[in-house]
Order: structure tokens, then sequence, then C-alpha cells
């Protein structure tokens, strides 16, 4: 029996025995939830007592609200309700992401994608699910044990880690009977924690999710991994740069670095930092493709030049962590965005809903995760040179001009009032649309203008002897050419000194020697 197949026996086990003591418990308390719901003993359900009353009933409703952080039993219990159910919706999230890519990278290729397991594909993750817990798990001979197992966790948690400090919608009003307090209605939140250095957080946790993937390809023993996994620290040092000043962007018109402020600030569609700011969000969604690996810039994994890049030699659910991570990465990212820049739960016609809220975030997280799969589908994988070229001479002077840009129109605002912030806003936004126009035509201009050097004539072809480079060429190769002729002077001075001892008819034994091994070799 194979390891995978072992450890999902006791999953299973465990989530079997977990059901069981859950339903027991369920049992035992019958009459208190059945009390609770609205039933009375006759079994008969009261639609003006209990939960149900005061869900449809307004005016038995308690005016008593109590804020979740005043009493040890909600603070206790509803970060456990909360954490299980938003892993569940991730987790699902991530396995239906999956299918999500593969039906829609179908329809844009005019292919037909998954379709076959379950109505429309549908059960299509899960049994994707089942074949990686079949597969063998296989450890490379000359891998570092500890660091190959937990390389996939590395990558995986801090993923994770980022959502915590996202909350998916404003308070709720629940329902929540507390023996010390009777009935009364408990405010609580829709996330973990608001910190008040959300942004914070949120660029150093994406910046450790790296470590997994320079781990994964240092312990794997392998050329190709090793070779994805200097790529990867490359990557995310150049983009993190990037990635972190557009985060000021917001941070400085709203003035504080919690995400809950963030968002509270973007209620209407017109108020959205994207377009307060186009060019700082056209560079932090660029930044986040990039953090994620993802396409066009997918050179960690680029199996035409690495194999599989950090994963080449990683199989069975050690692969499917680093898959589950790429997706999830996918998800937070595209949190991060839709929070910092597209307004996050807020959308006008429903913000008078706030259990609707996270269906809200989920709606716009799944359309940038379209744009990502969109982008993946049109573009080509560009070449690594021109992708740190990118990184560093485009991206950060973008990520600097819009920092500019909203500095100054803040200043700008600050000083005269009223509506001067817009209309800064609104002639910058205008000044740099004309001076990426003008640029573009300009580089457009110079290709047109450059002549084509017939093959005949180009010196790279002909190796004729002209130019700078040909002289620089040429210079390195001398400077490198008199070490190794030193070399080859003092290897020859010391044979000469060995001869010294040798009789006559060694010479002849090791000339005869040689002459042989030439004819063998011939």
């Amino acid at each position: 029996m194979s390891r995978n197949l072992k450890i999902g026996i006791g999953a299973a086990l465990i989530g079997l025995i977990g059901t069981i003591v859950v339903l027991v418990l369920v049992i035992a308390n019958l009459g208190a939830i059945a009390a609770w719901i609205g039933f009375d003993d006759a079994g008969n359900l009261n639609g003006r007592e209990g939960a149900i009353g005061l869900l449809l009933n307004p005016e038995a409703r308690v005016i008593n609200v109590v804020q979740c952080a005043d009493d040890a039993g909600c603070t206790a219990l509803w970060p456990i309700i909360f954490a299980a159910g938003f892993a569940f919706v991730i987790v699902t999230g991530f396995a239906y992401s999956t299918l999500l890519e593969r039906r829609l990278l179908a329809f844009l290729q005019h292919r037909v994608g998954p379709n076959r397991v379950g109505p429309m594909g549908f059960m299509q993750p899960a049994a994707d699910g089942v074949k990686l817990v079949f597969k063998e798990d296989l450890m490379p001979a000359g891998a570092d044990k500890w660091v190959f197992r937990l390389a996939p966790m590395i990558k995986v948690i801090p993923i994770l880690m980022i959502a915590a400090v996202i909350p998916m919608g404003p308070d709720l009003v629940l329902p929540w009977f507390a023996p010390s307090l009777g009935d009364v209605w408990f405010q609580v939140p829709q996330g973990l924690i608001d910190s008040n250095v959300g942004v914070l957080w949120v660029i150093a946790i994406t910046s450790i999710a790296t470590y997994g993937v320079v781990l994964a390809g240092w312990s794997s023993d392998n050329k190709y991994a090793m070779l994805g996994a200097l790529r990867a620290s490359a990557q995310m040092i150049s983009y993190e740069l990037s990635f972190a000043l557009t985060l000021a962007v917001p941070v400085m018109i709203v003035g504080s670095m919690a995400i809950g402020d963030i968002i509270d600030a973007q209620r209407n569609i017109w108020d959205w930092f994207v377009f307060q700011n186009p060019l700082a969000a056209a560079v932090l969604i660029l930044a986040l493709l990039a953090e994620t690996n993802r396409a066009p810039f997918d050179l960690t994994e680029a199996e035409q030049e690495l194999t599989q890049g950090y994963m080449t030699e990683y199989s069975g659910m050690k692969f499917a962590l680093f898959m589950m991570a790429e997706y999830l990465g996918m998800i937070a990212v595209s949190l991060v965005a839709v929070a910092v820049f597209f307004g996050g739960y807020h959308l006008w016609p429903m913000d008078g809903l706030p259990i609707l809220a996270p269906v809200i975030f989920i709606l716009k997280v799944v359309l940038v995760l379209c744009g990502m799969i969109w982008i993946r589908a049109t573009l080509p994988r560009i070449r690594y040179d021109r992708l740190m070229m990118f990184g560093w001479k485009v991206m950060i002077p973008l990520a600097l001009l819009a920092v500019a840009w909203t500095a100054v129109a803040l200043v700008v605002g600050d000083s005269m009032g009223g509506s001067a912030y817009t209309l800064v806003s609104g002639i910058v936004f205008v000044l740099v649309l004309a001076l990426g126009a003008w640029a573009l035509r300009r580089i457009s201009r110079e290709r047109d203008s450059e002549e084509a050097i017939p093959l005949e004539d180009d010196p790279a072809y002909t190796g004729e002897r002209r130019g700078l480079g040909w002289a620089l060429v040429h210079l390195v190769g001398m400077l490198i050419a008199i070490p190794l002729a030193h070399i080859r002077f003092q290897v020859r001075a010391l044979e000469g000194l060995a001869s010294f001892g040798r009789t006559p008819e060694e010479d002849r034994m090791l000339e005869s020697g040689e002459t042989a091994l030439k004819r063998a070799g011939e």
C-alpha cells in the first residue's frame, strides 16, 4: 500500500470519527437545539419563538446588540466557525478554479474542455484529487529529505495567511443565545482580523511564499529545479518592488494601512481607486501575476527549458500541494487586488445587505481570475532576460510615476480643497496617456526606419572583424587566454622536471604505452 493511500485512508478515518462525534453531540442536545430553533415540547414549529421567530418577525427581535469582542464565548467560538467556513470555501475555490481555467481555456482556444466526469465536468477536480492520492510518492536519492518535504507546506501556508487580514464583508448582526446575557443579537466580523498594518502584512507574506519555491529547487538535487528556484528568487526581488510601490497609492489616499479602511473608502463605484489611479492598478496586477509565477511570467517552470522547473522531482500529493499553492495564490492576489483597487465587497445596490457582501467579493475575484486565464491564453511566455528588463526598466519607473501622480494630486487637493483632487488627478491621467502614446509612436517609428541587414552582410554571420562588439569579445578572449597560457606553461615545465629522473628504458616504455593508447583510440 502506497504512502499516499495510507495518508488518504487515515484522513478519511479522522473525518468519519469527527462526523460521528458531532452527530452524538447533536443527538444528546437535540432538545436544546429544537428549542433554540423554535420547536415547542409537542414538536410543532412556533414561528414567533426561537431563532426562526427572531429572523421572520421584526417585532419579536431583541434590540440588545452585543459586540462579539465583549463576550468570551463569542470571542472564542466565532473565529473558529468563520475560519472553518472560510477554509472550506477557499479550498473548494482552489479545486474549481482549476476547472474554471480548463473550461475557459478550452472556450478561448475552440476546444472541448473536461466534460465527462459528473454533469458538465463538475466532478473533475474530485477525480484529479483521487488520482493524485494514488500516485507514487518519489524522492530523489540525493535530496535533502526534510527540506524536500517542508518546501510544499512553506509555499502553501503563507498564501493562506494573506487572506487572514482581508475582511470579506462588514459586521453582521446575528442571533446568538448566550446563557449569561439572555436572548441578544451579536455583532460579529466577517473576517479573522483587520490589522492596522494589513498592507505591510500582505507585502511580507507574499515574499515568504517564494522561499518554498527556492527550497524546493535547492533540496531536489536537480540542476533544472535549481535553475527554476534561482529564477523565482530573482523574479520576486524585481517585481516585489513595483508591487510594494503600487500599494502605497491606496495607503496615501486613505491615510491608513488597514485593508478594511481601504475597502470602506470605496463605497461607490466612482470611488474605486482604479478610476483615481489606473496606472497603479495595472502595475499591481502585472506584479501580482509575476509574484504568482503565472503566464506569461511562468519562467520558473518553463517546460521547454527546465523540464518542469522547481517541481521537476515532485510527485503525488507533494506535487498536488504545489498546484494547490499556485491556484490559492491566484485567489489570494485576486483578493488583494479587489480589496485595494476595485471596492472590495462594496457594490452600490447590495450595500444594504451585509450578508451578501462575501458573495459580491467572490464574484469580483472570479472576474479577476478569468482575466488571469485570458492573459494566459493570449500572451506567450516571454524570454527571461526580457522578463527581468521589463521588471526593472518598465515596471518600477511606472510604479514610481503612479506614486508621484497620487502624491501631487493629494497635495494640490489638500491645499485648494473642493474638487481639486479629482481635477488634478484627471489632468495627470490625460498627461500619462499622452506621454505613453507619444513613446509608443516613437518606438514604432524607430523600428520602421531601421533597415534590415541582409544575412550575407551581417557581421554575426560572416565573422567580419569590425565594430565595438567584436573588439570587446576579443579583448575578453585575450584576458581569459593569459591565465590559461600560464597554466599550460607550468604543466609543461613540471612534465620536463619529471623527465629528469627517468632512465632511457622508462622513456621508451612510456612512449610505447602512449603509442598503444593512440592506436586503441583510433
